[in-house]
């Protein structure tokens, strides 16, 4: 008996249905918000849920952010010393949404290169895997994955107002409903790191007109295929587009207007020189 092909919900057909899977023993709680603005980027976490041993003070802090974020915990004892029984059993609670046919793709938040396997078999399904981790990473994970993104950029840095001490004579001002209801800024890696110019260059290279120029859609695509972990806020802006303006020695940045008579504009790369 054949049986009936599944019916996705109709909840918005140009959002990805994710899983998220969280590995608590190799997760902090101070990147959650980060983590779940991230995943709103590229669908709609329509799981969460979080590995661990609960009964352990190591998952206080976690516990709180559960409540705050609703995520579901998935209570697992460690029955034995020296065994992950975590790695375990997210990995089959993995299949088992993976058979359910209702997801376009997963978010793995571990640095265990134990999920490598994993994120292979969900991509040789067609599913897109997302992987979040400490730079610690063994880059056979980041590779499996197509998209890596290191938790250092999804922790918020903190800004002058919260590092300073106040004057003690100085009155507290409250704060207005809208500056209080208003979207925390996209966390950013300090600068500092040296951006991979060759691979920059390579990626223009593939993706380049007689003349050199190259759409900066076809360069980004380039650069999350060849390394997954690739991301411009390691280096200190938040879009790829920054990073190339940044480099004006080595790169020649256009904008152009949209093509069809549109009101926007497409932006344009080139290797310098």
């Amino acid at each position: 008996m054949r049986s009936k092909p599944h019916i996705k919900p109709d909840i918005d057909d140009e959002q990805q249905r994710l899983a998220v899977l969280i590995d608590a023993d190799n997760a902090q709680p101070s990147v959650i918000e980060g983590l779940l603005a991230e995943v709103a980027k590229y669908g709609v976490a329509s799981v969460k849920r979080i590995y661990g041993d609960f009964t352990s003070t190591r998952m206080t802090q976690w516990k709180q952010a559960l409540l705050k974020h609703s995520i579901a915990p998935v209570q697992q004892f460690a029955y034995t010393s020296g065994k992950n029984a975590t790695d375990s059993s997210m990995i089959i609670d993995a299949m088992d949404l993976l058979y359910t046919h209702r997801f376009d793709g997963f978010c793995l938040v571990s640095s265990d290169s134990d999920f490598t396997r994993l994120a292979q078999r969900l991509r040789e399904e067609g599913l897109a895997v997302y992987g979040f981790g400490e730079r610690k990473t063994p880059d056979a994970f980041v590779q499996a994955c197509d998209k890596f993104i290191y938790n250092d950029v999804l922790r918020a840095e903190p800004t002058a107002a919260t590092t300073e001490t106040p004057k003690a004579t100085a009155p507290r001002k409250r704060a207005s409903k809208k500056a209080a209801n208003a979207p925390a800024p996209e966390p950013v890696a300090p600068k500092g790191n040296t951006p991979p110019l060759s691979l920059l260059r390579q990626a223009i290279e593939e993706a380049s007109d007689e003349e050199g120029w190259a759409p900066l859609g076809p360069v980004g695509s380039y650069l999350n295929k060849i390394r997954p972990d690739f991301d411009p806020r390691l280096y200190g802006h938040r879009k790829l587009s920054e990073l190339f303006r940044s480099q004006p020695r080595h790169f020649n940045v256009q904008e152009r207007p949209a093509s069809g008579g549109g009101s926007g504009t497409r932006v344009f790369v080139r290797i310098a020189g």
